[in-house]
């Protein structure tokens, strides 16, 4: 399933979403770290949301925050992934994420995968975060320094504030 939105951003046809692998729209600037970090914490069933830069059928590109939802059967066994997405703030991306990627794939060029998501590592221990955790902290940064005119309301989680969870 390809929902409209996701086929207009992306520029592509909704038959063409759906008979091609995801990495139909895969930015060459993203490093596969990334991807492997992703998926190694979706296959075991972890809450999990990630910045991805996409890339779109003319060649132009957007980022987008991507939160997973799991379907499951009665034995607990993950039968799909659901993806939702929405735009991420450009500062977050100017001043954290753009320089935490491009160093991680200048290293995966030079060095490989496993060396990239070793400076990662180190990288997120410096931080004293998860992946997770610090994608999180950037958006609610991010959201706490914006004006906000229902500040009054009760502070939401972040998946409740950022997905509508």
């Amino acid at each position: 399933y390809v929902n409209q939105a996701f086929a207009d951003v992306s520029g592509f046809e909704e038959d063409e979403l759906m008979t091609h692998p995801h990495n139909i729209i895969r930015h060459p600037d993203m490093p596969k770290v990334i991807f492997k970090v992703l998926w190694d914490n979706i296959k075991a069933g972890n809450q999990f949301h990630g910045i991805v830069k996409n890339l779109t059928k003319s060649g132009r590109y957007y980022w987008v925050i991507t939160d997973f939802e799991y379907s499951r059967d009665a034995k607990g066994t993950i039968q799909n992934y659901i993806a939702r997405r929405k735009a991420v703030p450009e500062n977050v991306i100017t001043n954290h994420i753009a320089p935490l990627y491009k160093k991680l794939l200048e290293i995966e060029h030079t060095s490989g995968v496993s060396t990239s998501e070793k400076y990662l590592t180190g990288y997120l221990e410096d931080q004293n975060l998860s992946y997770v955790e610090l994608i999180t902290k950037l958006m609610v940064e991010n959201e706490e320094k914006s004006p906000n005119p229902d500040s009054n309301k009760k502070k939401e989680g972040f998946f409740s504030r950022f997905f509508g969870k």
